[in-house]
């Protein structure tokens, strides 16, 4: 019995003493880094960004794979302490270190991001470049970074004497409370966007009363989140995008994005406010805009007293926006080689009556980024007011002219009237996609396919064969039903299509003409 006791306390003694030993060794047996270290890459590319704004975080690995634990005696940015680049090692934030341990057949992870201010003498485009490296002397090892930065053009509100920053009044809500939102006044010699560099926009840029915001051909504007644009009553927007005269077809288009660069950020919606025009705004004309992962793409609100159109489109895209791409209350709107995508709610919602005229358009909602809250085309004549009143406004007209409505639901346009208030509508020589299976609208006369007065010359139920559509690419194929059966009679004639190809014989329904290789 006591030799199993001192058998017992021998053995714990002993594990004792070899786990206290283990614990006070340091470096006692690492041996120093031979430079044969290996990396998940040799070159960390963090894409691009804007001047003063950081990037993303970006991860390299590091693995010893050899059967020796090491020491690696310098790792460290090569510009050292004065580098735009920061690093992470293992958990230690800075620029560099000293004596970092790696086990034998083990990595360690390292997390780079920059910011770079740009000089005044720069380029507005430009690489900017490091590297971190690993070891000393001949035994040295590089990993390269790479960044390529812009310069722009920056727009933000001023901060005021109080510490808050400039604020914009949008209206009074359902309680009576004014809505405010972070933003300024556009001043005179802000009202003339180029291309000559991106723009960035910081909270809501306003067009005054009496001002037209221009933007030439080739313009590009990013915008922070919960930013965007708004032209006031009396005020207008006219962006001047066109066609390229080379094989760069879409260089000279305007483009409205988030101001994220990275690669994860090209097809993540919401990341931005909504371009709103607001009521009694005029005179607003948009020529080759492409508007993506908004919040709302577009958000018009119309003037009933106007006769000509609150908004003239023409070779526009909109998609990819967290609610809807173009949302219209009481608005007048023409609109032409239009191309509404993919988003969270409706492709085109017009709200509220109002007056529409769509022609060669694509309404196509392919939503993938959850579920989606409505058709692809949704219009409607009335609105229930905070205090349960119904407020009604005729829709005077809605006119889709070789037009095509899709997406992914059986049934992909839906009508909300009320018979306090007109509600005209109209589909020429379109491709519509509603699949009543269920029977659900068989009795509803404003589905009455058979109705004149409603559709003409349209069809129903129909591949387009959009090239690809849940990429909001919406070039029709060789077996597309849209060939040839649009209503070549229009006027005024819209000779070519959103991309400039011609159009004056046998026109497809829809914004492009197929494209035969």
């Amino acid at each position: 019995m006591n030799r199993r006791y001192l058998k017992l306390g021998s053995i714990v003694f002993g594990l004792v003493l070899a786990i206290s030993w283990s614990s006070c060794r340091k470096d006692f047996d690492y041996v120093p880094s031979s430079g044969n270290l290996q990396f998940s890459k040799d070159t960390v590319f963090l894409d691009t960004i804007f001047t003063n704004i950081g990037s993303s975080t970006y991860t390299l690995k590091v693995y010893n794979r050899s059967n020796e634990d090491i020491l690696i005696p310098f790792v460290g940015l090569k510009d050292g302490q004065n580098s735009s680049y920061r690093i992470n090692v293992d958990g230690q934030a800075g620029k560099e270190f000293n004596n970092i341990p790696l086990l034998a057949k083990d990595s360690l992870f390292v997390f780079i991001e920059t910011t770079f201010d740009v000089p005044q003498t720069a380029e507005n485009e430009f690489l900017h470049t490091d590297a971190i490296l690993f070891g000393n002397g001949a035994n040295q090892q590089e990993v390269q970074l790479v960044t390529l930065v812009k310069d722009a053009v920056f727009l933000y509100p001023r901060t005021l004497s109080n510490g808050t920053k400039e604020s914009l009044l949008l209206g009074i809500d359902e309680d009576g409370k004014e809505i405010w939102v972070e933003g300024f006044f556009l001043e005179p010699d802000e009202l003339q966007f180029s291309k000559e560099k991106p723009y960035v926009v910081y909270g809501y840029a306003a067009v005054s009363i009496g001002n037209t915001l221009v933007m030439e051909a080739g313009t590009r504007v990013h915008f922070h989140k919960n930013s965007g644009i708004l032209v006031s009553e009396g005020a207008s927007l006219n962006i001047n995008g066109a066609l390229s005269d080379d094989q760069e077809v879409l260089k000279n288009e305007v483009v409205f994005e988030g101001d994220r660069l990275e690669p994860t950020y090209a097809d993540e919606p919401g990341q931005w406010g909504t371009i709103w025009i607001r009521k009694g705004s005029s005179n607003n004309h948009i020529s080759h805009l492409t508007i993506k992962n908004a919040t709302v793409g577009l958000r018009v609100d119309g003037n009933d007293i106007l006769t000509e159109p609150t908004l003239t489109l023409k070779n526009v895209q909109i998609y990819n926006s967290q609610s809807h791409n173009l949302w219209a209350t009481t608005a007048n709107i023409t609109a032409e080689n239009t191309v509404l995508g993919s988003a969270g709610g409706s492709s085109f919602y017009g709200s509220l009556g109002g007056k529409y005229s769509f022609t060669h358009c694509t309404i196509a909602n392919y939503w993938t980024n959850g579920p989606r809250s409505s058709t692809s085309l949704l219009l409607d004549n009335f609105t229930t007011a905070a205090n349960g009143q119904t407020l009604t406004s005729d829709l005077e007209y809605a006119t889709f002219v070789n037009c095509i409505v899709d997406g992914t639901q059986p049934i992909e346009f839906s009508f909300l009237q009320d018979s306090g208030a007109a509600f005209n509508f109209n589909f020429k020589n379109c491709l519509l996609k509603f699949n009543d299976s269920n029977n659900q609208f068989t009795n509803n006369p404003l589905y009455d396919f058979d109705d004149a007065d409603h559709y003409q010359n349209s069809i129903f139920d129909e591949d387009p064969d959009f090239q690809k559509p849940f990429e909001n690419q919406f070039n029709i194929g060789n077996s597309s039903a849209a060939i040839n059966l649009a209503d070549p009679s229009i006027f005024p004639p819209i000779i070519t299509d959103i991309l400039g190809k011609d159009r004056t014989v046998d026109p497809d329904i829809g914004a492009y003409e197929n494209s035969v290789d």
